[in-house]
């Protein structure tokens, strides 16, 4: 299957839109209960490009989770994906999928899980349970993985904001500093996120003690935590 469908996929579709087709019902910070282990508190974090679980470290991208919901293969799961998101026409024909063209999203085949009245506390009856994390790193260092985490993770959505919500409106307009900053720092967030979210444990928990051997993210959380006081005032 060549890289370009996936990328097609991955960039036509969220992780988050992915969540919500399937039945999840993230809060405002995108957050829901992981249908990868038993939770009663939501644990896992939906972003546009990965998802995230706190509680047993499931993450991924939006192929990722279907597969994992599934029970697919990758080129399984993108197929799935283009059905159900009736982007098949936008699909060059020379990838040979098996695919069914929609007109709209609301015509796929069968019901929603969402609409089936399933606990959503529990994980879809054919979905894969994931084995639980090895216990190679103490429960300080999944803390430590956990916190860099949802740090990271606060202010690349801020950043994400920002980038959309003040985007000049002509090239004469002069540039709100919000937006600068969100155009030097996204990519180098998305970086450490990605070290801290992905891998081993062992590379996540060193990851995540290089960036609390120093105060950045200190000063991270103090930044997004008062910015968002400021919001509510």
């Amino acid at each position: 299957m060549p890289l370009s469908l996936y990328q097609t996929v991955k960039s036509a579709i969220t992780v988050r839109q992915v969540g919500e087709m399937y039945g999840m019902e993230p809060d405002r910070h995108g957050m829901v209960c992981c249908p990868f282990h038993s939770d009663s508190d939501p644990s896992m974090k939906l972003n546009d490009t990965y998802y995230y679980c706190f509680g047993c470290g499931a993450n991924g991208d939006a192929i990722d989770l279907t597969a994992k919901l599934f029970d697919l293969n990758p080129r399984q799961a993108a197929e799935k994906l283009i059905n159900d998101f009736a982007f098949a026409k936008q699909c060059s024909p020379q990838w040979g999928l098996q695919v069914t063209e929609r007109s709209c999203v609301s015509k796929m085949e069968g019901p929603r899980p969402d609409r089936l009245g399933l606990d959503p506390d529990k994980p879809p009856a054919n979905a894969i349970a994931l084995p639980p994390p090895k216990r190679g790193l103490t429960d300080e260092q999944w803390a430590d993985i956990a916190y860099c985490l949802r740090v990271l993770t606060d202010y690349l959505d801020l950043l994400h904001d920002w980038r959309e919500r003040y985007k000049p409106a002509s090239l004469e307009e002069p540039l709100d500093e919000r937006f600068v900053e969100a155009l030097h720092m996204t990519e180098t967030i998305e970086h450490l996120t990605d070290c801290v979210a992905f891998g081993t444990t062992q590379q996540k928990a060193d990851a995540a003690a290089r960036l609390l051997s120093g105060s950045y993210l200190l000063m991270l959380e103090e930044r997004t935590d008062r910015l968002a006081l400021a919001k509510c005032a």
